[in-house]
């Protein structure tokens, strides 16, 4: 056995039993005790993620604000968008999105309506945006005639983890001088789904549910975790995925002297060359770094 397979092994047998998928599967006499731990498994679990090192404003010597797009008909996406159905599955696996929800809905998360973050909002606001009610003829009629509108003249739409489409985030890249190494910082994420007053349209508008300020929504999504297509036993945080930057995303926006104005405001009707100034400008940034040590 070599060094690699030693340390390897050490490494597994140290990992919290809070990363298992179910945990004290093998243990349990019934179903309910499936995921349930011990009073010795919590004592000794300090499983939270992996707080970030204080920046001194002093020590970015440069940074750079970029907003991207994460498409989740990608496969390489897919984690953040299954499972959507939560009604044939067990309670360890939840989409992204769902976990947000639920969040918010309890009140241990806040949102905001854009990614500047100027403005907090309730759950209570987003009702607008995450469903819709139409009356239907029959049912006006009923109004109008002064009875009581029947249940089943009303059609109820509602945003659901299966109508996301993609996550927008914003994040920075700048370069730490006392490191002396270019990182990156998430910032914020919102879902985005078509317009719930139009989804029956042929290409309904995207809108932005809600935004999150990320640092805020850390602890919650180190509690969720992400399934492991290559080991059930060992799966991840969402928050981990996100900090490790596990996903493809496009770049559609950058701050700049325009109003932070987006790439489609300044190449229209071109996907291809909107794809080409995305490029270019990540390619700007990893330049950056090697002109930084360039002498």
């Amino acid at each position: 056995m070599n060094w690699k397979n030693v340390l390897f092994i050490g490494a597994v047998s140290l990992l919290p039993a809070s990363m298992m998928a179910q945990a004290n599967i093998l243990n349990a006499k019934k179903p309910e005790e499936i995921g349930v731990r011990t009073e010795a498994q919590k004592a000794v679990d300090n499983d939270a993620p992996l707080e970030y090192a204080y920046v001194d404003d002093r020590d970015i010597l440069w940074s750079k604000t970029l907003w991207e797009t994460i498409d989740l008909d990608e496969r390489v996406n897919f984690p953040l968008y299954y499972p959507t159905d939560t009604m044939g599955i067990g309670k360890d696996r939840r989409s992204l999105y769902h976990v947000l929800v639920k969040s918010i809905k309890n009140g241990d998360l806040e949102v905001y309506t854009d990614s500047y973050f100027t403005e907090k909002r309730k759950f209570s606001d987003l009702s607008a945006s995450l469903q819709s009610v139409d009356t239907l003829e029959f049912g006006i009629e009923q109004l109008n005639a002064g009875e009581q509108l029947s249940e089943e003249f009303v059609t109820r739409r509602e945003i659901d983890a299966s109508l996301i489409e993609e996550y927008r985030i914003k994040g920075m890249w700048y370069f730490d001088k006392r490191m002396g190494e270019l990182k990156y910082r998430l910032l914020g994420i919102a879902p985005v789904a078509p317009d719930v007053n139009f989804l029956d349209d042929e290409n309904p508008d995207k809108v932005e549910l809600f935004w999150v300020w990320y640092p805020d929504a850390r602890g919650i999504l180190h509690e969720a975790k992400v399934f492991n297509q290559q080991n059930s036993a060992q799966p991840i945080s969402f928050d981990m995925l996100l900090n490790a930057r596990r996903f493809n995303a496009v770049i559609y926006k950058e701050d700049n002297v325009y109003g932070d104005r987006e790439v489609k405001d300044y190449i229209a009707d071109n996907a291809l060359f909107q794809l080409l100034e995305a490029k270019r400008i990540k390619e700007a940034i990893r330049d950056r770094e090697q002109d930084m040590w360039a002498y």
